[in-house]
């Protein structure tokens, strides 16, 4: 072989001895990104439920911030600080006063235990609604109630204003949300003393309880009724009421007539013994009309 040919010889083999090189790098290349790829794709074990599934892919790059942080806008100049701290103080004293108002479901004792509560949130609701300026010569009203469609802060308070209106608690606090007035203390004083009455004798003869605390119920019952035609009543002693008597009625079986029903029985009485009478003096009559023609004859 001359030297020519074996120079080409040899160039020829470095070639193919290159490319056998470079293919057996590019099989483990892919195979190794396919194996990356099923592992990704298909976490489950083989034969497992989630083996048939779609791929899903994770993204080469994870976020560096929760996503609820890019819906914030970090140059905020809708709300100031002072409004924030109003929102803030309305936000405690609404859930206060919602915490007092679960307990006081049943038995109602809305007005009684909740009006300080109720007192306080309105307070700091008549600053976020007025016109009054803040330190920073500013309100709140526009910012805090209507800059939306939705006006949370004016829905949460009317709904719990329905609540104390629907109840009638003005009727049983005093102005200044500071107290109860003292017609209802005075009324929760006579119903003490009627429950207590009801304690002290439930154990034994109900006939006795019905004897004994019969004072103490009319007292109650004829106060009850005053403020009811005064309209001085709220839904603490209207269901405080309706509770007593269905323990007096129901659960002791005690009997209370009414002096109302003391005239309607006189008038009964008097027309049924009416047609009695009537006969008895037309008959009298009649005796004497006879009595007077046999003297004349």
């Amino acid at each position: 072989m001359s030297p020519r040919n074996l120079g080409l010889f040899f160039v020829f083999s470095v070639l193919n001895v290159c490319r056998l090189v470079l293919s057996d790098v590019g099989n483990v290349i892919a195979s190794d990104s396919a194996e990356n790829l099923k592992q990704v794709s298909d976490p489950s074990p083989p034969g497992s439920a989630g083996a048939n599934s779609p791929p899903v892919f994770k993204p080469a790059v994870d976020f560096a911030f929760p996503l609820s942080l890019l819906s914030s806008f970090p140059e905020d100049l809708e709300i100031s600080e002072y409004c924030r701290e109003l929102l803030a103080v309305f936000g405690q004293r609404y859930v206060a006063y919602a915490n007092c108002l679960v307990p006081a479901a049943r038995p109602v004792k809305v007005c009684q235990n909740c009006f300080s509560g109720f007192g306080s949130l309105k307070e700091i609701y008549t600053n976020i609604s007025s016109d009054k300026v803040g330190p920073v010569n500013e309100s709140c009203r526009d910012s805090l109630l209507h800059s939306d469609r939705l006006m949370l802060v004016y829905l949460l308070f009317s709904s719990v204003e329905d609540i104390w209106k629907k109840s009638a608690c003005d009727q049983c606090v005093s102005d200044g949300y500071q107290s109860l007035n003292n017609g209802t203390l005075y009324f929760l004083d006579v119903l003490n003393e009627t429950i207590a009455c009801f304690e002290k004798y439930r154990q034994g003869n109900l006939t006795e309880l019905c004897t004994n605390c019969k004072s103490f119920y009319k007292s109650l019952n004829d106060l009850y009724g005053q403020k009811e035609q005064n309209q001085s009543l709220c839904i603490d002693l209207e269901d405080a009421m309706n509770m007593t008597r269905k323990l007096w009625s129901k659960s002791f079986n005690c009997s209370f007539p009414r002096e109302e029903t003391v005239p309607v029985i006189a008038v009964s009485s008097f027309m049924l013994f009416l047609p009695i009478i009537f006969y008895l003096s037309s008959f009298l009559h009649s005796e004497q009309k006879k009595r007077k023609l046999i003297h004349r004859e």
